[in-house]
């Protein structure tokens, strides 16, 4: 996920490769889970016990106070959303960690006054930033440090930390907080019968123990995380390109989760909800059944072509093509659109390393699947 990295190949396209399981990435697979957390959870209080014991919280409101940038006040929302690279308990299939774990995955949603609209911005995990000084959880204070990686903040104060740093970096406030990990991403999927999506080259990464041939598929947890973690067998083998190709899969399965029907069958809607719940870890404003019902109404309207995505506008570091730098100007102007509640200007990401990358191109939303499809 966010090794050392390998030494810099003569082309920038190679950047941001790593050799090292233990920082693969899901990038995409928090927001894949409060997507299904959301639009799946509203149809099932008759649960409503079971499901909200299935939910943990962390407090993160109290615990930063109120040195933070102020709330918009327009009914618009943002919210963090994380991905755990943690191999602890279910998740050491994926390999072994050294006690810690960072944030493989970091997107911005930003749902728009009615919430008929959103914009996601991902933010790649070895961007360059200044880190503010941060409570540990387990006791004492990591200082500030400059020019260090996006991810560490997870690392050395969990959840509040990774709040405390995006707020600082974005100047929004983020009115909430999700994460989730390798094991509920594949649940989530399994929930749902799988995604269907189409391929228009084929996918082969050992890596990540993926082989698809070009065509339609309908995914199963396991493919799909591989799919989300794969590098290596697409495009450029860039991590700025798996970013592109996670942001495709959401629109996929924001698509399966509209073509469900959910809310006519309570069992499948159980399934659904049951896996979402236990699979995210949330800020306390989001920490029960209630509250996530609250907010699966408010984007009850929201469909994949209404969400624009984007990567933060992002060059490659001087001193290390490994690590990628924000382009401050640029970034500005991304922040600045949200804080508006604007849509992001297609100037802001022009220019950037990430718009020279086009693996998105590489996966596409398909109508329908057959299950066996993908075998």
């Amino acid at each position: 996920m966010s090794g050392t990295g390998d030494p810099q190949p003569p082309s920038g396209a190679t950047a941001l490769k790593r050799p090292r399981r233990r920082r693969r990435g899901l990038r995409i697979t928090a927001w894949v889970a409060a997507g299904v957390v959301l639009l799946g959870a509203g149809g099932a209080g008759y649960l409503y016990f079971r499901l909200n014991g299935n939910i943990h919280s962390v407090d993160i409101d109290s615990a930063l106070g109120r040195d933070r940038p102020v709330k918009l006040g327009n009914g618009s929302m943002d919210i963090l959303v994380l991905g755990s690279d943690s191999r602890s308990g279910a998740n050491r299939g994926y390999g072994h960690d050294s006690g810690t774990a960072r944030s493989d995955t970091a997107m911005i949603v930003h749902l728009a006054k009615g919430h008929k609209k959103a914009s996601v911005v991902s933010i790649p995990r070895d961007t360059l930033i200044n880190r503010p000084a941060c409570a540990k959880p387990g006791g004492g204070t990591a200082p500030a440090a400059r020019q260090a990686m996006f991810n560490s903040a997870y690392e050395v104060g969990g959840p509040v930390c990774a709040v405390k740093t995006v707020e600082k970096l974005t100047g929004l406030r983020m009115d909430h907080y999700v994460e989730v990990d390798f094991t509920g991403f594949k649940d989530l999927v399994n929930a749902l019968g799988g995604v269907p999506l189409t391929t228009t080259s084929a996918i082969n990464d050992a890596k990540s123990h993926l082989t698809l041939a070009a065509g339609t598929h309908t995914l199963d947890g396991d493919q799909a995380l591989g799919l989300v973690r794969t590098r290596h067998g697409v495009a450029d083998g860039s991590d700025l390109g798996r970013i592109q190709l996670q942001q495709a899969f959401l629109k996929a399965l924001m698509d399966r989760i509209s073509g469900l029907g959910l809310l006519t069958s309570p069992t499948k809607l159980f399934s659904v909800a049951d896996n979402a719940t236990s699979a995210v870890t949330t800020d306390t404003g989001l920490g029960s059944v209630g509250r996530l019902m609250g907010l699966a109404q408010s984007v009850r309207n929201l469909k994949s072509g209404h969400i624009h995505m984007v990567t933060l506008p992002v060059r490659y570091a001087p001193a290390d093509r490994n690590r990628v730098q924000p382009i401050e100007a640029k970034a500005a102007m991304v922040w600045a659109a949200l804080r508006a509640d604007k849509p992001i200007p297609a100037a802001a990401v022009q220019g950037s390393a990430a718009d020279k990358v086009d693996a998105g191109k590489i996966v596409r939303p398909s109508a329908s699947a057959s299950p066996s499809a993908s075998r």
